[in-house]
């Protein structure tokens, strides 16, 4: 489309995981050092016994290979489990499939090897390239005109690959109609943007995400009866403005552009809007619609991405 800066990669869901389906390495302990080992990992991590690295190190030693290629040779891990480690060696952190603390939407937590995420990555990049400046203030806000067009899961994963990345990462649940993040990241939705912004919570609200480093989620909070007033005061504004000296990257999600007029409001208070279209289902005229009101606001339009699923 014409008025927009750029398109992104289309992003396919690719959910292929059973949330049911046991796990026999257990929960991940997913603060390891990145200086240990790959057999330390496998091993702190429930993915290989004490007995079977020292199997390993032996025949590691007496056929000169590496740690990874002696154990699948043994049989005794798979070439996902040696990526595993190879994430935890280089603070790269994801979730193993038995790990339930998170939705399984959240599929850069969950499969970072995945067509899915790379497309994620390649779209990280590609606003790395246009719009992130070290220097600046970096806050992304998330948009689409419908509801159910994937703005949700795009802030989410989004917001994971860039923390993966080693930025200090906060992901924003600015949709006060229908926010989702809080159940993506199962946190509490009783504190958060609306408490802060209405005077009633400060800065806690913000919680941490222990499994993956650098991540940071501020839920929406209550749905309040003025979404669109908490928005618009000057707050939410100083907010973001205190928000960024802690954060190299925000990214916040919005709700629907052409039924709730916040969503534009919100773009404009970011530095930039990432709009969000569905493979047949997005109107091209909304989008068009969508982007001029956005323009009409002095926001600044970095691209686009098709959701695909």
């Amino acid at each position: 489309m014409k008025p927009m800066s750029g398109s992104f990669p289309s992003i396919k869901r690719n959910q292929t995981m059973n949330p049911g389906e046991p796990s026999i390495f257990g929960k991940a302990q997913v603060f390891i050092g990145s200086g240990s080992s790959i057999g330390a990992i496998l091993v702190d991590t429930g993915r290989l016994s004490a007995e079977n690295a020292e199997r390993i190190l032996r025949l590691q030693i007496e056929q000169g290979k590496r740690f990874g290629d002696t154990a699948i040779a043994l049989g005794l891990l798979t070439e996902d489990d040696i990526r595993f480690a190879l994430s935890r060696q280089f603070n790269n952190l994801y979730l193993p499939e038995g790990d339930s603390s998170l939705s399984y939407e959240l599929i850069a937590a969950y499969k970072p090897f995945s067509p899915t995420v790379e497309k994620l990555r390649a779209l990280r990049s590609q606003l790395m390239l246009r719009w992130f400046d070290a220097e600046a203030r970096n806050v992304l806000a998330i948009v689409s005109p419908s509801e159910e067009e994937g703005r949700s899961f795009i802030a989410a994963n989004l917001a994971i690959v860039f923390s993966q990345l080693g930025k200090r990462t906060l992901l924003i649940d600015a949709n006060l109609r229908t926010p989702r993040q809080h159940e993506l990241f199962k946190l509490g939705n009783r504190a958060g943007l609306s408490s802060v912004l209405a005077g009633r919570a400060g800065i806690e609200a913000v919680a941490r995400v222990p499994s993956l480093l650098g991540l940071s989620v501020l839920p929406a909070g209550a749905v309040p009866p003025n979404p669109q007033e908490l928005l618009g005061r000057a707050d939410f504004a100083e907010l973001l403005q205190s928000l960024v000296q802690e954060f190299d990257i925000i990214v916040i999600d919005t709700p629907a552009a052409s039924e709730y007029a916040e969503a534009q409001m919100i773009a404009a208070r970011a530095s930039a809007a990432l709009i969000v279209a569905r493979k047949n289902r997005s109107s091209t005229a909304e989008i068009i619609e969508l982007t001029r009101g956005l323009q009409e606001t002095g926001a600044r339009t970095v691209g686009s991405v098709l959701n695909d699923f």
